[in-house]
């Protein structure tokens, strides 16, 4: 087996949001992954909000599964930098991560105001540290941090050594960045990268936008996004957190199934990424 086809896999929360915690850990581990994504606070309100954080059932009903499993947690979601952000807030959200072994908090920054992003970005870091986490920028197009650029220079202001980028290929494209600007960035931004496919042509509006990526993604290597280039721009030890909603297949096909099929597809594109390397 070579080191890219060892790459560790986690099943991330958004490709089996039908789930709850235990199920997805459950999910995870029969289809063959390393690690789990979690969702601790939902994205939107219309999304069901699980009872997890604290001393509730469900959090101890994940722990075991993710004790008798063996499967890990790689990240936890969301957390959301706006304007009237008490960071402290988020310290619940933050030991039940450290409780659950996870190893990195997904950050999204709704707030124009770049400084104060930064700035929030270095509190929640200091809040984590004690507990191993590593609170991650991830850049999307319709928030207020939109690309990798002007994420790294988030993640450059906030100075702290457990920050970092989440590369999302569907946003990575969509915001039209480049891989020469992904490989000049610091090796130490990258923890892990989240993995999906899309249309090759961009959505012209906001709403067809969001609605694929937050509904309607492509298996690894059925689109048009070049997932060999962003792969070859990164480290190649990353973990890949697969994040593949996708609604349509969801009425017909089972989370199992489903996580099965994206991790041989992932699998698949892997070993094309790399045969010529």
């Amino acid at each position: 087996m070579t080191q890219h086809h060892s790459r560790a896999l986690s099943l991330s929360a958004l490709t089996v949001l039908e789930l709850s915690p235990p199920q997805m850990v459950e999910c995870a581990a029969q289809a063959g992954y390393d690690f789990v994504g979690l969702r601790l606070l939902p994205a939107t309100d219309h999304e069901v909000r699980h009872e997890i954080i604290g001393p509730t059932p469900l959090k101890r009903e994940t722990l075991a599964r993710l004790r008798d499993t063996g499967i890990q947690v790689l990240d936890v979601e969301i957390l959301r930098l706006k304007p009237d952000t008490d960071v402290s807030a988020y310290a619940p959200m933050l030991d039940t991560a450290a409780e659950l072994g996870a190893r990195y908090v997904l950050v999204a920054g709704n707030d124009p105001d770049e400084a104060r992003t930064a700035e929030r970005l270095a509190q929640l870091c200091d809040l984590a540290a004690p507990l191993g986490l590593s609170p991650s920028l991830e850049p999307m197009p319709w928030t207020d941090v939109k690309d990798i650029t002007q994420g790294a220079r988030i993640v450059k202001a906030a100075a702290r050594p457990n920050t970092g980028l989440i590369v999302d290929p569907i946003h990575f494209d969509r915001a039209e960045s480049s891989t020469d600007a992904l490989r000049a960035l610091p090796r130490e931004y990258f923890g892990y990268v989240q993995f999906c496919d899309a249309p090759a042509e961009r959505p012209a509006d906001l709403d067809t936008l969001l609605f694929q990526a937050r509904c309607e993604r492509l298996i690894p290597g059925d689109g048009g996004i070049d997932l060999a280039g962003i792969l070859r721009a990164l480290p190649d030890h990353l973990p890949l957190s697969i994040e593949v909603p996708t609604q349509q297949w969801a009425r017909t096909a089972p989370a199992l199934a489903r996580a099965r099929k994206l991790r041989e597809a992932t699998l698949g594109v892997l070993e094309r990424a790399y045969a010529t390397t």
